[in-house]
């Protein structure tokens, strides 16, 4: 990925931005990141050992909600966040690191087909270019019987009208200045529509975030 220019140096700031902001998020959601990894264990394979993906993994501020011992691979297509994940790593010692793939969620070629039994996204499918190539991805990577957990805000729903049109007034804005992420996604249907045997959803509202994020879908799938 491109290191150099103004492109380059725009996605070097919002690296720097998104380590600070992602554990303020993570303040402000700790409750339901807490809830939404609890069970994550139970996808460990035979021999006790778990073998996880994080997409858009940005600085690793979810690295404290992973099991002891779980080996985890990183990759975002920002590679100006290695600095910030290799701090990450030394903080939490609890966990195993094969590495960080500099790739977007729709091009996770490196990664073999059924390898491994846990795949993440949180806050990430909001600013992918394709959310069906994405899913699509994680469906390919995943063992049988792996899981799939998310955590992504989403659009408002139109019976909340005054929120839904706040989303579509600033989402120009946010979108650029959020690296593509938009306000105006509606990913449950992704998700419904992405062929995974089991699907576990929970629509929430984030009450301590921004106006135009407080909508949120968590849950997992199940290949």
């Amino acid at each position: 990925m491109e290191r150099t220019g103004l492109n380059g140096a725009f996605k070097k700031l919002f690296a720097a931005l998104s380590y600070n902001s992602a554990f303020i998020y993570n303040e402000k959601m700790h409750e339901f990141k807490r809830e939404l990894f609890r069970n994550m264990p139970r996808f460990a394979g035979a021999d006790g050992t778990l073998r996880l993906l994080e997409i858009g993994c940005g600085s690793g501020a979810n690295f404290q909600y992973y099991p002891n011992g779980c080996t985890v691979i990183c990759s975002d297509p920002n590679a100006h966040f290695d600095k910030y994940l290799r701090k990450n790593m030394e903080e939490n010692k609890h966990l195993c690191y094969e590495g960080f793939l500099v790739a977007s969620g729709e091009s996770l070629e490196h990664v073999k087909d059924a390898s491994l039994d846990v795949v993440v996204c949180t806050l990430v499918l909001c600013s992918v270019r394709n959310v069906g190539e994405v899913l699509q991805e994680v469906r390919r990577v995943l063992k049988t019987g792996g899981a799939f957990y998310f955590l992504e805000h989403v659009a408002s729903e139109r019976s909340s009208l005054w929120l839904y049109i706040l989303q579509h007034v600033f989402e120009p804005l946010w979108y650029c200045l959020g690296e593509g992420c938009t306000l105006t996604r509606t990913t449950w249907r992704d998700l419904e529509a992405a062929g995974f045997t089991q699907l576990y959803i929970e629509h929430i509202t984030a009450l301590k975030v921004s106006t135009v994020i407080k909508p949120h879908i968590m849950g997992y799938c199940i290949k």
